[in-house]
């Protein structure tokens, strides 16, 4: 059996995860890492070493803060983890449809929600069912396209913002850095350019347009963008 103790959050370890990444990425199989994550937590969703636990604070404050009113309104979380914030959407009255290509994850969301009103679903957001397409009210994303190389980046992107029904929102958050640095780090936070692309090449509106380091020590900058279609 596969020794997947470096990726547990007590003993993880960031050289042998990164490594993982890269030879996954090398092998042009970007995504084939994800499911090794959640296996090992041995069943225990405490144990994925980047799930919060909690909904993201930003999410929260624009649930509060935009009341979509239409009715059956209806909201997509990609790459949903553990579920938190997909059980925060449902909580503020969205229809929630949750994916992680990670079977595994899937399973942790169904075990620890069993009464969820969210659909939880495994999918690959490069090849998502059809009736998703432009369907979805509320599109969150959170540290996806960071994780993911090369071409790979743009692929997401463009794919995320097709969920979107008209007037849709789509929420990104992610870690950021500086045009041209860290070029060589896993995970690749997201430059402003990047960020950008969902309204040069998307045609979305932007909102709004958060810079931030969060709490950690030492904090890590972050970018939380919200874009309208």
């Amino acid at each position: 059996m596969e020794d997947l103790d470096f990726l547990k959050k007590e003993t993880f370890s960031p050289e042998e995860y990164k490594k993982m990444v890269k030879d996954f990425q090398e092998n042009d199989n970007p995504t084939g890492w994800f499911d090794k994550i959640y296996q090992s937590a041995n069943g225990d969703y405490k144990e994925v070493f980047w799930a919060d636990l909690e909904p993201s604070p930003y999410l929260i404050s624009w649930l509060k803060e935009e009341k979509i009113t239409k009715e059956n309104k209806t909201a997509i979380v990609i790459g949903c983890g553990v579920g938190d914030d997909a059980e925060a959407l449902s909580s503020f009255g969205f229809e929630v449809t949750a994916f992680d290509i990670s079977p595994t994850a899937i399973k942790l969301c169904k075990k620890r929600f069993p009464k969820s009103k969210v659909t939880y679903i495994v999918a690959d957001l490069f090849d998502y069912p059809k009736d998703w397409f432009e369907s979805f009210d509320v599109v969150y994303e959170c540290n996806t396209i960071q994780v993911l190389p090369d071409q790979y980046r743009k692929k997401a992107r463009k794919a995320m913002s097709s969920l979107l029904a008209k007037d849709g929102y789509i929420l990104v958050s992610c870690r950021s850095r500086e045009e041209g640095t860290m070029l060589d780090v896993i995970p690749l936070p997201l430059s402003k350019s990047e960020m950008d692309e969902f309204v040069t090449l998307d045609k979305l509106t932007e909102v709004s347009f958060l810079a931030y380091d969060d709490t950690q020590e030492p904090p890590v900058p972050h970018f939380f963008g919200i874009y309208k279609k």
